[in-house]
């Protein structure tokens, strides 16, 4: 497989930016949904600040209300908008805007797959774990990021069971909803690494 993509969702302080940047993440995302990790768009500006240009910034929703989004897009103006599948079909969004859909786990799967989506499972940050062999049979046929209660002592397993293009980390690297810390994300970034070499191996 090729390199792994990586990303820290739920970014809510200036330290758990810093702890990504020094891990050489490929992505963070900021929560505008319903979340411990919800944060508003001056915070997200602040704290996306030193991570712009650097790594991918995204916006992360769930049946968001489309004045809602224009105003997402243009007041932090994200390099990538996260949201469930079923979203897209009630906004309308700039062409060139990246747009990462979000397939869940158990739930009816679009007979045309987008070429790259996240798959977790039902709640989004629950840190329950999605079904990685319906996982798996997704991620043969598109660019899979596998998300769902993903955590350093899991991921090799995880990375081995469905070969994701890529893996998305939020409560597997918190002491508490919310609350990152920088030696789970190092340690996370480090075992899906490991593990994703021993598979190009």
């Amino acid at each position: 497989m090729t390199a792994l993509w990586i990303k820290i969702c739920g970014m809510t302080t200036a330290a758990a930016v810093e702890a990504a940047l020094a891990a050489g993440v490929d992505a963070i995302g900021f929560v505008f949904a319903a979340s411990p990790r919800r944060v508003t768009v001056s915070q997200a500006n602040e704290l996306a600040a030193p991570a712009r240009g650097k790594l991918r910034c995204i916006a992360v929703t769930r049946q968001p209300d489309p004045a809602v989004v224009a105003t997402l897009l243009s007041d932090f103006m994200p390099d990538v908008l996260q949201t469930d599948h079923e979203d897209l079909a009630h906004l309308t969004l700039p062409d060139s805007l990246e747009v990462l859909p979000v397939l869940r786990a158990g739930s009816i799967l679009p007979a045309s797959l987008p070429p790259r989506a996240v798959f977790e499972g039902p709640t989004s940050g629950s840190g329950q774990v999605a079904d990685w062999r319906q996982a798996a049979d997704v991620a043969e046929r598109t660019q899979v990021i596998l998300a769902g209660g993903l955590s350093a002592a899991n991921i090799r397993a995880a990375i081995k069971a469905v070969r994701p293009f890529g893996v998305d980390v939020s409560s597997g690297v918190e002491d508490a909803p919310g609350v990152k810390n920088a030696a789970r994300i190092s340690s996370f970034v480090a075992a899906a690494r490991a593990a994703a070499a021993e598979i190009v191996r």
